[in-house]
């Protein structure tokens, strides 16, 4: 073969396999590809095999972000997206300066709309997050910024959604990454926490102390009402027990008394024996020092002592007057206080042997003829 016909022939081949390569084109999975026909739209390539018109149609490449880089490609990936940015600089509505980083997540739904509604859809997302993170930091104080994160999540999400959607883009969810205040912030805010804890343990120790009273003081209560009605009951049961062996004793008193009694009167007792019986007991109870019993019948025997007296003092009277009166004789009140008394000591003997004395005969009162 000459060598004008191989140069031809490689020529041949290498413009079929341009033409092969720039004619059919596949598209991976979740991704599309724009194709354009002489510069204009032409439609979406999807997954799969496409056949294309050499020198025709051609892919129109979208720039997209990956990482730190910005990178250009014939597909456009229909996938979930992450983006991240930098910390910036935002001011709060108390005037303090910090620094906020966040994470974007957006999915293109609208591939056509991405290529030919926005210059650079990456940058655009990019500028449009970190403006709007600006401002809706800028509308919250200090500490609603660190205590309200969700808050600012969904703002910040349906301002970038309802921005982003005319671009073929949802934005899904908008996270605030880091949060840094100054470092004069982060010192008062580490005293200012260490205070609250401190007033915290305070607290917690004293509702501690004033449960521990409570309960001590509760305590105390009850075991001085057990102990009270501890001795209540002591005292009840010592006064229930003494009320028992006192009635037990008066029972058994009483017992001994009627067996004493029935067997006195079933012994048909002489009057002799009681008068012993009798004389034994005042015996049994004289018994000891400085005691002196008095019998019942002996106050006759005393009364009879005091008319003999009455008779001596009235002798003694009668011996102090003149002798003319020696010859008369005594009256009839005299003559009746001596028989009473003569009777009464008589009667006394019978009366301690337990018989009865005879009785003694009254005197007759004075006539003429005694006198």
């Amino acid at each position: 073969m000459d060598p004008l016909t191989f140069v031809i022939l490689t020529a041949l081949l290498g413009l079929a396999g341009f033409v092969l390569y720039t004619c059919v084109r596949i598209v991976p999975q979740a991704k599309v590809m724009v194709v354009e026909r002489l510069g204009k739209f032409h439609g979406v390539a999807t997954s799969g095999l496409n056949l294309l018109i050499p020198f025709l149609d051609s892919p129109r490449p979208i720039e997209m972000r990956t990482g730190n880089r910005y990178m250009r490609s014939t597909m456009v990936d229909l996938r979930e997206q992450v983006m991240g940015f930098e910390t910036v600089q935002v001011i709060t509505h108390d005037n303090v300066n910090m620094e906020v980083g966040s994470v974007i997540y957006y999915q293109i739904v609208d591939a056509a709309k991405a290529l030919y509604q926005v210059e650079n859809l990456a940058l655009a997302i990019e500028q449009l997050t970190m403006t709007n993170l600006r401002n809706v930091m800028g509308s919250l104080t200090l500490d609603q910024t660190l205590t309200s994160r969700e808050t600012v999540n969904t703002r910040l999400r349906m301002v970038l959604d309802e921005a982003t959607e005319k671009w073929g883009v949802k934005v899904t969810r908008v996270e605030l990454r880091e949060i840094e205040p100054p470092q004069a912030i982060k010192s008062a805010m580490a005293k200012q926490m260490t205070a609250e804890r401190e007033r915290r343990a305070e607290v917690t120790k004293a509702e501690g102390d004033k449960a521990a009273a409570i309960l001590q003081a509760e305590g105390q209560k009850i075991s001085r009402i057990l102990q009270a009605e501890g001795e209540r009951d002591a005292e009840v049961a010592r006064a229930e027990g003494h009320k028992r062996a006192t009635m037990l004793e008066a029972e058994g008193k009483a017992e001994a008394t009627r067996l004493t009694f029935e067997a006195i009167h079933n012994g048909r007792a002489t009057p002799e024996v009681l008068a012993l019986r009798y004389m034994e007991t005042l015996q049994e109870i004289g018994k000891g020092d400085n005691k002196m019993f008095i019998p019942y019948e002996a106050t006759a025997t005393l009364g009879a002592i005091s008319v003999i007296k009455e008779v001596f003092f009235a002798k003694d009277d009668e011996a102090q007057r003149p002798a003319a009166s020696q010859g008369t004789r005594p009256t009839a009140a005299s003559l009746s206080a001596q028989s009473i008394a003569r009777s009464n000591v008589l009667a006394e003997p019978a009366t301690l042997s337990g018989t009865s004395a005879p009785q003694a005969r009254r005197p007759r009162p004075p006539s003429g003829q005694d006198e």
